[in-house]
């Protein structure tokens, strides 16, 4: 498996979908349910795919992610050959950018010497889709991209 198992909550929201899969390698309810009975070990294989397949297709639309944590925000612009970032960091202790009033905060002092701004850039290490899942597992997510053009925008002018 190249990145993870779906959760059950995804498989069913993903349901048609993997219907559909199924459907592709001939394997329709009545064989997926004996598959599932005799060969649970090809039952999990196919989920693996599945999930995989599924992964590799969020993956290689993802162009923004996003990672707040009490004191840091991490902005990630996910382009074809590298990746360029954005990073956030209080410098007051008390900041919480999980909280809505730590975002307010950092509206108000964007641009004082109470926040450091780091702009950086880097080819991907190996596979641009494995890099990118690698920084979801880390706790990133993915996002439209208006923070991280808001800023970039500011940061620019």
């Amino acid at each position: 498996m190249k990145y993870k198992r779906l959760t059950k909550e995804q498989f069913e929201a993903l349901h048609q979908e993997f219907i559909n899969f199924l459907a592709t390698q001939s394997i329709d309810k009545a064989e997926w349910d004996k598959i599932k009975a005799d060969k649970p070990e090809v039952a999990e294989q196919e989920l693996d795919i599945f999930s995989d397949l599924i992964w590799e297709g969020v993956l290689t639309n993802a162009n923004y992610l996003e990672h707040f944590s009490k004191n840091h925000i991490f902005l990630f612009h996910c382009q074809e050959k590298l990746i360029q970032s954005i990073v956030l960091k209080a410098l007051e202790p008390n900041v919480d950018f999980m909280q809505r009033e730590g975002l307010q905060w950092l509206s108000d002092n964007m641009f004082t010497d109470a926040v450091e701004i780091h702009i950086g850039k880097k080819d991907y290490q190996g596979e641009r889709n494995t890099a990118i899942f690698y920084l979801i597992k880390e706790g990133a997510i993915l996002s439209d991209g208006q923070l991280y053009l808001q800023v970039n925008g500011i940061i620019q002018s």
